[in-house]
């Protein structure tokens, strides 16, 4: 197949495809030629042209009128109402009395764009985004323990070439089905794979060993493994004096993770602790990669912290085929929190309080660097203060549903009632645009070109293959039209999405993440650059002293743990055909039918208990809530957990149940860890939501 050469919108693979046809009849196939899938893909890249000319498409703006409905609206009036929505917020409360919540899905272009606009055109500290609830852990441990974020700082092609792997808390045939390729021919050329998780998912069922640990219990693994491995004296003593720092610290706080104590602590079997530590200390090349699992507890930061120990006291970080490596979820996961949509950043990876990196973007900017705005609050802070004293009036949603992806979300939703004013930017009309008062259509991935920056750190661009339906303009045209209704148009000149990279270039020189010396040209040509290089620390590590950083990790309960009135755990996750908050994926027909609704797995010991079977209807109940699923059986999970997806909104939302404790670091809401009753129900127990005015 020829066609245009573009890639997949989903996950953070980022897959090369070849796109011919027309929007209503799209063609898509694989692209061999790009060097992260290879020609693979999966069944959301195969039917991802579905969306393009979807009925249910968002072909117009949309405004909310006198008698509370949404209708069909010009693009003037929809800027002109939102223009006057975020004036009267800021007159009544403030510059910080106006929000802006961004995505993970964003190219780099309108990341950068989206963070600048926050700043300069609203002048306002109150910018997050949803990649607060998917990579925020992860990242802070890796800025603390290796000096720098990059999800894998090697490529994929490495994993295949490792002798041994631990992929903690990621079930990748089901989230990135194209890169088991590469686990299949790890274990081909006759390398192990240890998989932690409480379920043993379809990944699990193709590795050597699995560790079915309690939900909460990560450090207490990590930390007896490395007990073990201590004890056998299989540590890397010459890597750990020349490369590291405060690892004697460490060792003397997992010498009493003995494997007796972290089987009462996790579950875990010791005789699968001691065959999974001796697989790592018999492999001359080991790879640690973590993904949500660990990350998505209060003490997320601490648990990736925990196997990044691991991965520096074997000497594996900086080593060829080998490392520690976080499995990105979001299609611009990473790119999306390099340039500025974060609270607490600015373009490049830096940090918004350091005076050098406001100086540098404000000259980038052309503003005075006092005039940009210091730290904002986190994603989910900033939502639950909505209606406090000193929280935000109106907010500004750029591809997100934080109704059905927020923790605690029926509180979310709530909040987000009871703001002044709500516009949201989308491909359709999600749960949160329809409780919006303005909601604008959005050019999707194929109509318009723009970089995102993969799992790797590649830098690639997406082509342009058709154009947008006559009245949807790009978030690009959005932010510059609304920048100009504030005022502020000077400062966003242009919408090309290949100007505002060369600018995005410029802000994050010398940052982190430089992508200085880029250009469409460039990644057009080479299919992508790894910004950093194509593997990182093999010299020296990103910190003041050039080495890497243990830090103490102590077995630390969940905030929520099973009692007499909730007496099991509850953990959630993805499922292969569907994604993030389902907004897309839930109207695609094959998505649809490969998984068509939220299933709550169970152990059969804990389904007879309860008399049910496949296909019952059951209510699950927390503290926060309760929420219908139909059960499926599996010996597959522990018999104390029952696991749910979150890709579903109204009575089967898993995150009416999941809590809102944070990590003190991240501010990671923790999703992965709740307590949890079954309740026998087939009836809808509560209306769904309605919109305002029906």
């Amino acid at each position: 197949m020829s066609g245009v050469k573009t890639h997949c919108p989903y996950c953070a693979l980022q897959c090369g495809m070849r796109i011919e046809g027309s929007p209503q009849e799209p063609r898509i196939a694989g692209d061999p030629d790009f060097p992260t899938n290879r020609g693979a893909l999966c069944v959301k890249g195969w039917s991802a042209g579905v969306t393009l000319a979807h009925p249910e498409r968002l072909t117009t703006p949309l405004v909310r009128n006198v008698r509370g409905f949404l209708e069909p609206a010009t693009w003037d009036e929809a800027i002109a109402r939102t223009v006057e929505g975020f004036r009267e917020a800021r007159a009544q409360g403030g510059a910080d009395a106006v929000g802006v919540f961004g995505s993970g899905s964003l190219t780099n272009e309108k990341a950068y764009y989206l963070g600048k606009f926050a700043r300069v055109a609203l002048g306002t500290r109150m910018i997050d985004y949803n990649g607060r609830f998917c990579m925020s852990s992860a990242a802070a441990a890796s800025n603390k323990a290796l000096g720098v974020d990059r999800g894998l700082p090697f490529p994929l092609a490495d994993i295949a070439q490792a002798d041994a792997i631990l992929l903690v808390g990621s079930n990748v045939a089901e989230t990135m089905p194209p890169l088991m390729q590469y686990f299949e021919a790890q274990r081909a050329r006759g390398g192990k794979l240890i998989v932690v998780d409480p379920r043993r998912s379809s990944t699990g069922l193709a590795a050597d060993l699995h560790l079915r640990l309690a939900p909460g219990s990560d450090a207490a693994v990590a930390n007896g493994l490395l007990h073990l491995l201590v004890r056998a004296g299989a540590v890397d003593a010459k890597y750990i004096r020349e490369r590291t720092e405060g690892f004697e610290a460490v060792r003397a706080v997992v010498a009493s993770y003995w494997p007796e104590r972290v089987e009462s602590l996790a579950g875990v079997p010791q005789a699968d602790l001691l065959r999974a530590a001796q697989i790592l200390a018999h492999a001359e090349t080991v790879m640690v990669l973590t993904g949500r699992g660990p990350e998505q507890q209060s003490h997320g930061v601490e648990n990736a912290l925990s196997y990044i120990n691991l991965a520096l006291a074997m000497g594996m970080v900086g080593k060829r085929n080998a490392g520690y490596g976080c499995l990105t979820g979001q299609g611009n996961g990473q790119g999306g929190r390099e340039h500025g949509q974060k609270a607490d950043q600015l373009p490049g990876y830096r940090r918004i309080d350091d005076p050098a990196a406001r100086a540098h973007v404000a000259g980038v900017w052309g503003i005075d660097p006092e005039s940009i705005p210091g730290p904002g609050k986190s994603a989910y802070e900033m939502l639950d203060g909505i209606g406090e004293a000193e929280g935000i009036r109106a907010l500004f949603v750029m591809g997100s549903n934080p109704v059905v992806s927020a923790p605690n979300a029926r509180r979310i939703e709530a909040r987000l009632r009871e703001l002044q004013f709500l516009v949201v930017s989308d491909f359709f009309r999600s749960e949160t645009a329809d409780i919006a008062d303005v909601v604008f259509p959005a050019a999707q991935w194929a109509e318009e070109p723009g970089t995102t920056t993969n799992v790797e750190g590649r830098v690639i661009l997406r082509r342009r293959v058709f154009d947008p339906p006559q009245a949807v303009r790009t978030d690009l045209d959005l932010l510059c039209e609304l920048a100009a209704g504030l005022g502020k148009g000077e400062f966003f000149p242009s919408s090309d999405p290949e100007r505002v990279f060369v600018e995005l270039c410029r802000a994050s020189a010398g940052g982190p993440a430089d992508y200085s010396a880029m250009s469409y040209g460039e990644l057009d040509a080479k299919g992508g650059v790894h910004w950093g290089g194509e593997r990182l620390f093999h010299e020296r590590f990103p910190t003041p002293s050039g080495r890497a950083r243990f830090h103490v990790v102590h077995d630390v309960h969940p905030f929520e743990e099973p009692n007499e009135s909730y007496p099991l755990y509850l953990t959630t996750g993805r499922v292969l055909a569907q994604y993030q908050s389902g907004t897309q994926t839930r109207r695609v027909p094959t998505l649809a039918k490969v998984n068509p609704e939220p299933l709550a797995e169970m152990h059969p010991l804990q389904a007879r208990r309860h008399g049910l079977s496949d296909g019952d209807a059951v209510i699950l109940a927390t503290r926060r809530g309760r929420a219908r699923f139909s059960v499926k059986v599996t010996p597959n999970i522990r018999e104390d957990t029952v696991f749910v997806p979150f890709h579903w909104g109204g009575v089967g939302s898993a995150n009416r149940l999941t809590q809102d404790a944070l990590d003190p670091t991240s501010r990671m809401p923790e999703f992965k860890v709740c307590a949890v009753r079954i309740e026998r129900g087939t009836s809808a127990f509560e209306p769904k939501n309605k919109e305002h005015g029906t």
